[in-house]
């Protein structure tokens, strides 16, 4: 399943942050990008288990999920 949110990662500097916290956070056979070109500085992920807002929750970057 695709899912796709809105953050607050709009520098190389918070990218490497949140690449930290993502690989901590989604295992198993998750495939994630950023695509910090949109205005909305998306974070596309694929992944076989439910992925929600929660789960991703941290100090380093915001992000919201969209429909």
């Amino acid at each position: 399943m695709i899912y796709v949110f809105k953050t607050s990662v709009d520098t190389k500097s918070k990218l490497e942050l949140a690449t930290t916290v993502l690989n901590e956070v989604l295992t198993d056979n998750t495939i994630w990008n950023f695509d910090l070109e949109d205005c909305d500085n998306i974070l596309r992920i694929d992944s076989e288990k439910e992925i929600t807002e929660s789960m991703l929750q941290n100090d380093i970057f915001d992000c919201v999920e969209l429909e």
